[in-house]
């Protein structure tokens, strides 16, 4: 017992309770599938943002750890600008592929990074696990996935009619298991179940925590170089045991 500690947490809120276990239970399973569909030929990524991640320098050099003298970093440092990283994390490999990085993270750059990412393998079978952010499910994207699926129905007009009509209606379609490429949505306030983000924690811890980066450009190189190296040494599948089941009675 520590009662000097306190820490926040998030309740999920569920409107449906059904809908809310059928849907952790669903991506559950597909995390289980996942070596199974790799080996069917489908990709099954973790996909989401990371926003705001700064280009700080320290203002003087670190002063490195020595016997009985922990490392010490300049409290004082220097803005040089933000980047956003669109990530994916391959569930069945634990390899992050084809991330995106810029200053920005708009509708837009999302539909760029799902058209990259489709890219490498124009063919195949993808499903994206996503949370509900309103990029994940706009117009652009519809767009994109009937483009890249050759579907020739007929989508409407955003905010008016048929698909396109609202993001529950798109969200509808870019679900829809016929497609080749699909989305997977989180329960709201649920961002433990992409595992993508316990990834961006390990990015944060490794990385971004203690460096010092001179500029955007600097900071873009850098994690860039930190994914290459941790495919190439550390990489693997997360050991996902949850469920979707209750953890107790």
């Amino acid at each position: 017992m520590k009662p000097h500690l306190s820490r926040y947490w998030l309740h999920p809120k569920m409107d449906d309770p059904g809908e809310f276990v059928a849907q952790v239970e669903e991506i559950s399973t597909l995390y289980v599938q996942a070596p199974a569909l790799a080996a069917a030929g489908v990709y099954l990524l973790s996909c989401d943002e990371m926003t705001g991640i700064q280009a700080l320098e320290r203002a003087a050099p670190t002063i490195a750890m020595r016997p009985g003298r922990p490392e010490r970093r300049e409290f004082e440092y220097i803005r040089h600008g933000t980047l956003s990283l669109i990530a994916n994390f391959a569930v069945a490999t634990g390899q992050v592929v084809h991330p995106s990085l810029g200053p920005t993270r708009t509708e837009d750059d999302f539909v760029a990074h799902i058209r990259q990412t489709v890219s490498s393998d124009p063919q195949a079978g993808w499903i994206f696990i996503v949370d509900q952010l309103n990029t994940h499910q706009s117009a652009g994207l519809v767009a994109l996935v009937a483009e890249l699926c050759r579907l020739q129905e007929e989508l409407g007009r955003k905010g008016k009619n048929g698909i396109l009509a609202s993001l529950a209606s798109r969200a509808a379609w870019l679900t829809a298991a016929e497609h080749r490429i699909r989305f997977v949505y989180t329960p709201k306030h649920c961002s433990w179940l992409n595992q993508i983000e316990i990834w961006f924690s390990i990015l944060v811890r490794r990385l971004l925590k203690r460096a010092s980066f001179g500029s955007t450009d600097e900071l873009q190189a850098r994690i860039v170089e930190f994914i290459a190296y941790f495919n190439r040494t550390t990489a693997k599948a997360f050991r996902w045991t949850y469920t979707g089941r209750p953890l107790a009675a």
